[in-house]
């Protein structure tokens, strides 16, 4: 929650990310809910991310019709692929 401004939270979330990363695996990290949190791990190197920012928990019904929209330009919501 606090790795953006929590120099241990930050030290074990970089730690993870870098493991995942010598180990050539592809790391996602769950429950971003905000700029801050997204930027600081796009700065690690962080593969994926999940979380509020991005929307909430939704049906897969629901995330399929997200998409459609997304890729015909036509939602409201944060874009999921840049």
């Amino acid at each position: 929650r606090n790795i953006a401004t929590n120099p241990d939270d930050a030290t074990i979330v970089d730690t993870i990310i870098q493991m995942g990363r010598n180990l050539k695996l592809d790391v996602v990290a769950e429950g971003v809910e905000d700029e801050a949190q997204l930027n600081f791990l796009q700065k690690l190197g962080c593969t994926y991310v999940q979380g509020l920012l991005f929307g909430d928990p939704t049906s897969s019904d629901n995330y399929l019709e997200l998409l459609l929209a997304q890729a015909e330009g036509t939602d409201q919501h944060r874009a999921l692929f840049a």
